[in-house]
């Protein structure tokens, strides 16, 4: 046993997150070659399948739909679902209970929020203010309904990067839509300074949480964050597709103007009534029918995280990937590939991205021998690191099966 391979047992079992893990779904060493056990590592992309969730499915289909039908909408809280689990996902982002409704895509959210964002400002008299700020970085779909929403509000958009934000703001700035890690490189952004530069500029901010829920804290209302959204199938193990999640902070709510009023946010949804009058509260950011039956799998899913600290999650992360790196370092030839992630602690999210010339074939071959992370063009390894599921042998045994496949090219 190599002295890497007794560090990551010494690891493992000072580890305070390791039952966690026996609440998952994962593969055993007979899946895999024993070298290489299942270890997956691309859960920033999807989460791991909590045990409790194909139980609780069947229950929903089987008795909540097949036997009560029409009656579940009341007797088993399928109305108030959206609600209910987004104060479950609350305390995961450092929000008070009454500010998260869940329900539709991250994109469809986006767009709630950016336009919602731009008509709080012009509710408030801000005139003159003509343009959006969008992550210059962001993830594709970000950036596609930042343009969209431009138009349709007749502002100018404008791609920054989140450190090119402070010079960039002005009296014209109306809305920033920033991401809080980036999806590429793991970079971790300053949410609590970065907002409040857009506030002193008299502008709204906008956040994508989709790769820092569930991995680290955010503090959504500590450090007074106007909107946010994030999707629920990676850290928080929602399962592929399950539903979005809108944020609006409790004071401006009664202002929130959602560009997509649905009957599910009237105040008075059942009264079929031709004039549109929003619900009071967050549930004003709800649009259709809730998609019932991939949002209580996401609602059964988050019983993982009872008795878990995001704290402790952040402290497992950091551990995890600096071992990685450790590991990377003695195992992989060097000059093969190059950390695209910040060594720096506050700098850096749950994922480490390494660039690599032949990454796309590198990547198929790491699946082959049992290490799942992901590929993104042209020449990304991309490595995400679940503390409630991954340890740290696995992080061991990913890099030395890393160094093995680059040496043999």
């Amino acid at each position: 046993m190599s002295e890497l391979s007794f560090k990551a047992a010494e690891l493992d079992a000072g580890d305070q997150l390791a039952e966690v893990r026996s609440r998952f779904v994962l593969d055993t060493v007979s899946d895999h070659a024993a070298d290489a056990a299942g270890v997956y590592l691309d859960g920033n992309s999807l989460g791991a399948l909590p045990a409790a969730v194909p139980g609780r499915v069947e229950d929903v289909v089987r008795r909540q739909w097949g036997e009560l039908r029409i009656r579940s909408w009341d007797e088993s809280g399928w109305w108030t679902a959206p609600e209910r689990i987004g104060d479950r996902i609350a305390p995961l982002v450092g929000a008070a209970a009454g500010q998260i409704v869940v329900g539709d895509s991250t994109s469809v959210n986006v767009f709630k929020a950016l336009v919602g964002a731009v008509r709080l400002v012009e509710e408030r008299g801000g005139d003159g203010r003509d343009e959006i700020l969008v992550d210059a970085t962001t993830f594709p779909t970000d950036g596609y309904i930042a343009e969209s929403a431009a138009r349709l509000t007749g502002h100018t958009l404008r791609a920054v990067t989140p450190g090119e934000v402070p010079a960039a703001l002005s009296d014209r700035t109306a809305a920033v839509l920033l991401n809080h890690v980036d999806y590429r490189t793991g970079r971790l952004h300053d949410l609590p300074g970065l907002t409040s530069a857009v506030h002193a500029a008299g502008a709204v901010a906008v956040w994508d949480l989709c790769h820092s829920a569930g991995a680290l804290p955010v503090g959504l209302d500590e450090h007074g964050v106007d909107l946010a959204v994030g999707c629920t199938y990676k850290y928080l193990n929602g399962g592929p597709g399950s539903p979005a999640y809108l944020y609006v902070r409790g004071d401006l709510q009664d202002r929130f103007d959602s560009p997509l009023p649905g009957w599910n946010s009237h105040a008075e949804p059942f009264g079929m009534r031709p004039a549109y009058t929003p619900a009071e509260g967050v549930r004003r950011g709800r649009v259709g029918t809730p998609d019932i039956l991939s949002m209580l799998a996401l609602e059964a899913a988050l019983d993982v995280w009872d008795g878990v600290s995001v704290a402790a999650v952040r402290a497992k992360s950091l551990a995890l990937t600096d071992f990685f790196l450790e590991c990377v370092e003695a195992y992989v030839p060097e000059g093969r590939v190059e950390s695209l992630t910040p060594v720096r602690h506050e700098e850096r999210g749950s994922q480490i991205a390494l660039r690599c010339s032949d990454a796309g074939d590198v990547m198929r071959l790491l699946i082959e021998r049992g290490v799942v992370g992901d590929f993104r063009r042209p020449d990304v390894l991309r490595f995400g690191f679940t503390p409630l599921y991954v340890g740290f042998a696995d992080v061991e045994r990913a890099a030395r099966v890393l160094g093995d496949v680059l040496a043999s090219r």
